[in-house]
């Protein structure tokens, strides 16, 4: 197919998204895949699903073949303007509140909270059964 040197924003990229008219970057090169849905081993869907981003992990994760990397000479349309790709983000988990590894204390005051009413209802049995039988 050959760029001609063009280069494309994601915005126009993105626009291609449909089973008529399909386009990835893969590796800051653009690719029109659209005659190749029908015979890419995955499915149309695949290459729909990786259209409107960089598709370069998804293509890299799935380990293709040096043969499949040669295929995509014959669907290159131009390069891919960088800059207008947003930058990845790094994942930061929430923040966790501190662990107390020292429990001790949290134990004994419900231990108390379970054997004082305990207690106090077992005294309170023992004092009407001793008033009774007097």
């Amino acid at each position: 197919m050959g760029g001609d040197g063009k280069v494309f924003t994601l915005a126009q990229v993105s626009d291609h998204n449909t089973p008529k008219d399909c386009w990835l970057i893969i590796n800051g090169k653009v690719y029109d895949v659209t005659k190749f849905l029908d015979d890419h081993p995955g499915g149309d869907d695949v290459l729909l699903s990786a259209t409107g981003k960089d598709a370069t992990d998804d293509f890299e994760d799935v380990g293709h073949s040096e043969n499949a990397r040669d295929m995509l000479k014959d669907f290159y349309v131009g390069e891919i303007d960088a800059s207008t790709i947003p930058k990845k983000t790094t994942y930061t988990p929430p923040k966790q509140p501190q662990y107390n590894q020292d429990k001790t204390s949290e134990f004994i005051i419900k231990l108390l909270q379970f054997l004082v009413p305990i207690a106090i209802l077992g005294l309170a049995f023992g004092i009407r059964l001793y008033a009774k039988s007097s």
